[in-house]
């Protein structure tokens, strides 16, 4: 087997949450709400372009949460364009941020945390090495 790349992220979170969740990636980071199959308990695919690249997931009724363990998951990361209308909308919505630069590669960070508290990377090419 060879990995080509990442399919997409899924979250599950209670109702309340994944309605955060959806305005979140859709109206601060531009996802787009599209098709979903028709699995038994309520969500949405989040669109980039053509791909669903996250999934939110309604969490069953008292679902159990691992609360005090040795690892989490750290980010994941999106390949992002037009870097200062990032910035502003992030800024307009009073989204905190932190902005980072690769060294030697161009790219720039902006580092996000959505209404779950996850870590979200946007990356940002530059062209400025």
């Amino acid at each position: 087997m060879t990995i080509r790349a990442l399919d997409h992220v899924n979250i599950r979170a209670r109702r309340d949450v994944l309605d955060a969740l959806q305005a979140f990636y859709c109206d601060v980071l531009g996802l787009v709400i599209g098709p979903r199959p028709p699995f038994p308990r309520s969500g949405y695919w989040l669109y980039a372009g053509p791909h669903a690249v996250v999934h939110l997931y309604e969490s069953e009724p008292g679902e159990a949460r691992i609360s005090h363990d040795d690892h989490t998951l750290d980010h994941f990361a999106f390949a992002c364009a037009d870097l200062a209308a990032v910035e502003a909308t992030l800024q307009q919505r009073g989204v905190g941020f932190a902005k980072a630069a690769v060294p030697g590669s161009g790219v720039v960070q902006l580092f996000v945390r959505d209404p779950a508290g996850h870590r979200v990377e946007l990356n940002f090419a530059t062209g400025e090495a």
